[in-house]
């Protein structure tokens, strides 16, 4: 466990410390065990979803059901869960990978996948106590018993706690009656079990129970949603009608609901965030392969340069994605096997692991959700008018990856959180960040250094960028903390902008150490593509954080201050050589187009 010995950066700490490339974990790194596992699910993936694309995008429900059986008999449904209650108990990083290449046959199967081994089994896996675990957790990881969720209401959305719902102790203390009404609850249709959110009384927080679906229990099912993607993934509204639910079936404590909501979503967005990965790879593998074939002007069209800049770009972003997911979901495997070892239990390990890199899972959640759906959206460009056509597979990819920036926790309310829980984490001292927010201060006041570094080594001048681009965000956030203090949640704007940096820096830093991690274990000229994808996703996110930087400064600063800020950006972003940002992209184009696919 030699992991237990380093020190490991506490979630958000990347912004203040240096990571070096030999701490980060990669893609490359799954040993035989993930590989053979990754491999198996990507050939009933193949088998069983992409080769019925049609009957999902024809809302055959039933057939969403018949796949997640067969996919509960292999055991993927039950990969997270600990083996003495009928799992596979697998590292988190191996979850991650399975949710992964499962979800990029179609939107519609990887929402019922997502559902029911996140945010449906997960709850009691987490907070059940030792009976409800061994009564439920067998059945729902074998896949003989479907879960769901049961949080949002018509009324309440983004704020989860403000449910309606309703739950009465009964007069002689064994039931709770539960009245109200859930929508948009995935795999409604199919269910045994629902994890539902209600109220007792007037409680400030609402209250998790677990709940078997008896339709002669006072439970009654909308009609199927209509919807824009995911079509073949069962979504209705549930109704509760004095439904009886037996006391010890309450997840943890009473009021604990609001916890139980958060945390199960943490979770569910570093895991949304792998669901997006292999369906931007396999959308790039559909458009290049469209590409190379399709002839305008007697050439293929992959072989122009605007063609090649969407390829290289699609590619890029992928690649950083899924740098910046399995960095840190390794980190949260890591920091479960220290909690396990100094005594916590897998619950209360598993628990504490993912809450401790809950900004990584929101930063991950809102790039990774974003990014396919600008693949999917060049993928239709690609494609031209046949990417508009129901007769290839673009323009479903397009439509099923519109809900992944809305479903849990919508992209505004999680670009608030990882700024909002990063100062919060900075006002409990677990990350230090008022201290470089002083030095920064300190540094713009001072007289810039005009001395020339040496950046012959490979990244050395982007690692350099990176240290200076987490200033930015420490200049703003810094600046914006001390003028607005706690209001600071009241100024969103400006949290949108702080979050867009946080996020690029993330995503930008994670893709250059696994490039460098890389490039010293097969030299550079094996990762000359890598090398390039990393450098031209760097240029991409320094325009981004210009731009957000000034907005930001702006906006909250003026007169002196405004100037000195805006000459500490213009600094802080500065290359001293920049990309050939054609290229760049060329270099990679040329990779992709080569191979045929998406080939990293």
């Amino acid at each position: 466990m030699e992991t237990v010995e380093k020190e490991l950066l506490r979630g958000g700490q990347f912004l203040v410390k240096e990571t070096n490339c030999e701490d980060v974990f990669t893609p490359e790194d799954f040993n035989e065990e993930q590989q053979m596992m990754k491999e198996a699910v990507m050939e009933f993936n193949d088998r069983e979803i992409i080769a019925h694309r049609e009957r999902f995008e024809k809302k055959d429900y039933a057939f969403t059901e018949e796949c997640m059986r067969k996919a509960g008999e292999l055991g993927f449904l039950g990969v997270a869960v600990p083996e003495e209650y009928g799992g596979l108990g697998m590292g988190f990083v191996s979850t991650m990978l399975v949710c992964d290449y499962i979800s990029s046959g179609t939107g519609s199967f990887s929402t019922a996948f997502g559902a029911h081994t996140g945010i449906g089994t997960m709850p009691i896996t987490l907070y059940g106590t030792e009976e409800q675990k061994q009564k439920y957790v067998p059945q729902l990881a074998t896949g003989e018993w479907f879960g769901a969720y049961c949080l949002t209401e018509p009324g309440a959305g983004s704020d989860a706690n403000s449910g309606k719902t309703t739950a009465e102790l009964t007069a002689d203390g064994k039931h709770y009656k539960i009245n109200g009404q859930k929508m948009w609850i995935s795999n409604a249709g199919f269910c045994k079990l629902f994890i539902v959110f209600a109220r007792i009384e007037d409680d400030k927080n609402i209250t998790g129970f677990i709940v078997e679906n008896d339709p002669s229990n006072g439970i009654t099912l909308g009609e199927e949603e209509h919807k824009l993607g995911i079509r073949a993934s069962s979504t209705r509204q549930v109704f509760f009608n004095d439904t009886m639910v037996p006391v010890e079936n309450m997840l943890a404590g009473r009021g604990e609901g609001f916890k139980i909501a958060m945390n199960a979503l943490n979770v569910g967005r570093i895991k949304l965030a792998a669901a997006c990965l292999d369906s931007q790879r396999r959308i790039t593998t559909t458009a290049v392969q469209y590409a190379n074939e399709r002839k305008q002007f007697k050439t293929p069209i992959a072989d122009f340069g605007a063609i090649k800049s969407k390829i290289a770009e699609m590619a890029a972003s992928a690649y950083a994605g899924e740098s910046a997911s399995y960095r840190a979901a390794k980190k949260i495997e890591d920091r479960i096997a220290i909690r396990q070892a100094s005594g916590n239990t897998h619950q209360e390990a598993e628990l504490k692991g993912v809450e401790e890199y809950a900004i990584e899972c929101s930063i991950l959640k809102v790039a990774v959700s974003e990014d396919v759906q600008n693949c999917a959206d060049e993928g239709i460009q690609i494609f031209g008018g046949m990417g508009f056509s129901e007769e290839t597979p673009m323009e479903a990819a397009w439509r099923d990856a519109r809900i992944a920036r809305i479903y849990e926790g919508t992209n505004e309310i999680n670009r608030m959180l990882s700024v909002g829980m990063l100062v919060k984490k900075a006002m409990k001292g677990h990350v230090d960040l008022l201290g470089p927010a002083m030095k920064v201060a300190d540094e713009l006041m001072g007289i810039p250094s005009f001395d020339v570094p040496d950046f012959s080594k490979l990244f050395s001048e982007e690692k350099d960028i990176i240290v200076r681009l987490k200033k930015v965000f420490l200049m703003v956030a810094g600046s914006a903390v001390q003028k607005f203090g706690p209001d600071l949640e009241k100024h969103q704007q400006l949290l949108l902008n702080a979050s867009n940096i946080l996020i690029e820096i993330y995503l930008a830093e994670s893709a250059i150490l696994r490039t460098e991690k890389n490039a010293k274990r097969y030299g550079e000229e094996a990762q000359k593509e890598q090398i390039a994808m990393a450098k031209l996703y760097l240029f991409n996110a320094v325009e981004i954080i210009k731009k957000n930087g000034i907005e930001g400064v702006i906006s909250f600063a003026e007169g002196d201050e405004q100037k000195m800020m805006l000459m500490g950006l213009k600094r802080f972003t500065k290359y001293t050589n920049y990309p050939n940002v054609v290229e760049l992209r060329n270099t990679i184009a040329e990779k992709v187009k080569a191979e045929n696919k998406y080939c990293f």
